[in-house]
């Protein structure tokens, strides 16, 4: 009777290891930004290896899918993807408007005053997000857009 109990509480304790793990493993993608506006992106984790090509937008959106000491493997929104030391990533929020010509409002919600379009692929500040909408600031303008529109850090 005992060993059963015992043999069903490790059974029991390795599936919550397996849960645990499978929750984890899922949230070790997150997003940064670039903090310059020239990033060197390597074909490995070290000084050691070639550049594999060179970012040019301050504030760019990536995608962290892995670490190895201080470096970090990205992936952009294109699915480019290498390896930036830390030094080169910012927590600043930012996104890709991802949808053509997506409106920008005064306030959250779509009977506000429309303030401006967006071209796809602009990239955007994010300051907050609220349920479906998120405040943004370009270079020209300041206002709301649909969460859904963005892909990044928000």
């Amino acid at each position: 009777m005992i060993n059963r109990k015992i043999k069903f509480l490790i059974l029991i304790s390795f599936f919550n290891i397996l849960l645990i793990n499978d929750i984890l493993g899922s949230e070790k993608d997150y997003f940064l930004t670039l903090k310059y506006n020239r990033v060197k992106v390597r074909q490995g984790p070290s000084f050691e290896y070639p550049v594999k090509f060179i970012y040019k937008k301050k504030y760019l959106p990536i995608k962290i899918i892995d670490n190895k000491d201080n470096f970090r493997k990205i992936t952009d929104l294109k699915n480019n993807n290498g390896w930036i030391h830390v030094s080169q990533l910012s927590k600043k929020k930012s996104a890709i408007n991802i949808h053509n010509l997506s409106i920008i409002f005064k306030k959250p919600n779509i009977y506000s005053q429309p303030m401006a379009k967006l071209e796809k692929g602009k990239i955007v500040i994010v300051k907050k997000c609220k349920e479906d909408w998120c405040k943004i600031i370009t270079n020209d303008y300041k206002g709301w857009i649909f969460k859904n529109y963005l892909w990044g850090n928000f």
